[in-house]
């Protein structure tokens, strides 16, 4: 979105990478809240930015990218739960239901929040909804900077 090059520089993991970062190897990282976090409380780190649509609530003078110059900026991580194809729909249902209830639990909502990460939930089709506008959202920025794959590894 902003043009700016980055080099890339590959490590295996995160936990090697910001070992890189906290050692002065790498001068930026784009990391997860969860692993990022107690670094920055530590004074080890300076959090720049958030990537999410929102700041989040265990630093909430941290600005989104969007705040800081980039609009319309927003890239999050996440974590799903899945289940095999041809999972009759009743036992998603449910499950969906019984995840629902424990994601919603005060202390476990606590625990995520305090560590930077935010509980959104919701239906299975909704999930699916955005996967959906994810894909096409990154498509169409592979396409548009000209990124390949580069399968030697």
């Amino acid at each position: 979105m902003t043009k700016v090059k980055i080099a890339d520089v590959p490590y295996k993991g995160a936990a090697p990478a910001m070992a890189g970062l906290l050692g002065g190897h790498t001068q930026v990282m784009f990391n997860t809240a969860l692993t990022t976090l107690p670094h920055v409380k530590a004074g080890k780190l300076r959090a720049l930015a958030t990537t999410s649509a929102k700041r989040i609530d265990s630093m909430p003078e941290l600005p989104t990218i969007a705040e800081a110059g980039v609009p319309g900026y927003e890239n999050s991580s996440w974590t799903a739960i899945g289940a095999p194809a041809g999972t009759p729909r009743a036992i998603v249902q449910r499950l969906n239901r019984e995840f629902a209830a424990i994601l919603a639990l005060p202390d476990i909502r606590e625990k995520h929040a305090a560590a930077g990460a935010v509980i959104t939930g919701g239906t299975p089709q909704q999930f699916h909804d955005y996967l959906r506008v994810e894909y096409a959202k990154f498509g169409k920025l592979i396409k548009e900077a000209g990124i390949k794959l580069d399968a030697g590894g």
